[in-house]
């Protein structure tokens, strides 16, 4: 019976490891777990912090306070911007970056100054954010004047176009044919692309940090020439030019903040191309090897841990789970949380269930067991001790063993009904046994009107002498006293009790089909022959003088020789002791 329920037990376990296992890699396969996963994600980037600004990314900012300190309105003028592109490039910036859209004529002065200005710079990447399906652009004015001025066209957009505000994380390639702002800022600074990172939703920007971590200069500052602004503040390095003024609103959210600046996105974007894409996926087998190991290692470690044995696993899977996941992230390397994080709980909700159904199901079957012949205050502690086959083993302990029989009543029996027999024996084992039990006793077993138990087994009791005697005494004394009032026979029934102390081999014994609790030795037979002798000696106890000589607390002036007996089986004579 017992082989049958733990193949069983085994056979559920290793449903649930391939359910859950199969949950993690749909998954994490799949858009299941997007949402999570992307959140998980930004989690990881705060956990992180905020990194040393980048040193060859420089920002020059169109914020609220340089559109007051010029005193224009939006959209500026564009001789400033062609001022702005004069200073910079010959300021020696290694690339410059305009991430502001000139897609209407304004001033034929105006026109000719920015047109002029980017012709003088050479190869200005210039942001085209209308862009047809065609991938044709208007911006400054179309193609012709836009290869008299030596621009290149990219787009400063990171989602496909009618895509829903979301937060930016990715970088795509291109954009309906067209590049990507950051992508042709990179390739003109002469990083080189990894490709494949742009497969799927695109690559990873790596967020040094929240709004304002780049050096940020202020468009006042260039376009006025003033000492806050100085040419070594961008020559040989790559210098992107935006809008952060309120009323423009180039915003968007970041995995560290919302309301960054596209100008600060796009360097974020350009700086993780010139550090070659430090971000970047786990390899594909790694991650699945890192899903299906969170999802099945709960069920499989209760193959080997019985009980709730195997609870830690999780939690240390999950703690575990979150420092590496975390550890590889600032290394560079994502690997997925939410999927393996839902397949673990799914693990854990599936393993407590077949933990329910078979180990705990059977422990409290163990517990209701137990509870029937030993004291209540310790049925806990004596499960605890079973092992993983439900069974107490076996332990040799120094314990006493006591066994009573009551006299007379086999003769009562004969003249009542069945039933009435029955309840009367139920009243005296019910009163015996409560008098073993409060005074911390096991009782093994019984035997049609025999008792017999043992203290200091299965659970260590120094005083397991002194337990056995003042139990004894309450046998004899009001116990017995009630059982014959409640039996109401003209002569009182009388009780034998036979008492010894020493080692006793105590544990669960018996058959797949049927396991019972004894206490085996010489102890146990001596206490049996010192009961049946009880009848011969005229007294209704008998005390080993092993017992006697361990009592601590009870006072063995109150118990009287009674010499000394021959035993059955035993090459010396016992001396015995009586209650006085």
């Amino acid at each position: 019976m017992r082989g049958r329920r733990q193949r069983q037990r085994t056979a559920l376990l290793l449903l649930v490891a391939a359910l859950a296992g199969t949950f993690g890699a749909v998954g994490h396969g799949t858009s299941l777990m997007r949402r999570p996963e992307l959140a998980s994600v930004d989690a990881r980037f705060g956990i992180r912090g905020t990194q040393a600004p980048p040193s060859d990314v420089v920002v020059v900012a169109l914020d609220d306070a340089s559109i007051d300190r010029l005193d224009q309105s939006v959209p500026i003028q564009r001789r400033l911007h062609a001022r702005v592109i004069d200073r910079l490039s010959r300021a020696g910036a290694k690339v410059i970056a305009y991430d502001f859209d000139f897609l209407t004529p304004t001033t034929a002065r105006d026109d000719n100054a920015l047109i002029t200005a980017l012709r003088r710079a050479r190869g200005v990447i210039l942001a085209a954010t209308q862009i047809t399906e065609d991938g044709e652009t208007d911006t400054l004015g179309g193609d012709e004047t836009r290869a008299y001025a030596r621009v290149t066209v990219a787009t400063p957009n990171f989602l496909p176009p009618n895509a829903r505000r979301a937060t930016i994380r990715r970088l795509p390639l291109d954009v309906l044919g067209v590049p990507n702002f950051a992508v042709a800022v990179a390739r003109r600074a002469g990083a080189a692309i990894p490709r494949d990172e742009f497969d799927g939703d695109g690559m990873w920007i790596d967020f040094p940090g929240p709004e304002g971590t780049f050096t940020t200069l202020p468009f006042a500052d260039v376009v006025e020439g003033r000492r806050a602004w100085s040419a070594a503040a961008v020559r040989g390095k790559v210098v992107i030019v935006g809008a952060s003024a309120s009323v423009i609103q180039d915003v968007r959210s970041t995995p560290l903040g919302d309301g960054v600046p596209g100008a600060e996105i796009n360097a974020a974007a350009v700086s993780t191309l010139l550090r070659g894409a430090p971000l970047r996926d786990a390899p594909g087998w790694l991650a699945v090897l890192w899903v299906l190991g969170l999802s099945t290692l709960t069920p499989l470690a209760a193959l080997r841990l019985q009980a709730l044995r195997w609870l830690p696993v999780p939690v240390v899977l999950a703690a575990a789970g979150a420092v590496v996941a975390q550890l590889a992230f600032d290394g560079g390397r994502i690997l997925p949380v939410a999927a393996p994080g839902a397949a673990l709980l799914s693990a854990l909700l599936g393993t407590l269930a077949v933990a329910y159904a078979t180990d705990l199901r059977d422990r409290r079957h163990l517990r209701a067991a137990f509870a029937r012949y030993v004291p209540p205050s310790v049925v806990d502690e004596v499960v605890a001790q079973a092992g993983d086959d439900l069974r107490l083993g076996g332990v040799r302990r120094e314990g006493t063993v006591l066994f009573c029989d009551l006299r007379g009543f086999t003769s009562v029996a004969e003249h009542l009904e069945p039933e009435a027999v029955v309840a009367l024996l139920n009243v005296y084992l019910s009163e015996m046994s409560a008098a073993l039990l409060d005074h911390g006793g096991t009782i093994v077993s019984f035997m049609g009107d025999g008792i017999m138990a043992v203290f200091g087994a299965p659970l260590v009791q120094e005083d397991h002498a002194d337990r056995a005697l003042r139990a004894a005494r309450e046998l004899l004394g009001p116990r017995l006293d009630a059982f014959n009032a409640a039996a109401g026979t003209a002569e009182p029934m009388r009780l034998g009790v036979g008492v010894c102390s020493g080692p006793v081999l105590s544990g669960n014994v018996g058959s797949q089909r049927r396991v019972e609790y004894t206490a085996v030795g010489d102890t146990t037979n001596t206490a049996a022959r010192l009961e049946q002798m009880t009848k011969a000696a005229g007294v209704p106890i008998l005390i080993a003088d092993s017992t006697r000589a361990l009592l601590h607390d009870e006072p063995a002036a109150g118990l009287e020789p009674v010499g000394d007996l021959e035993i059955r089986g035993r090459q010396t004579r016992l001396k015995a002791w009586t209650l006085a």
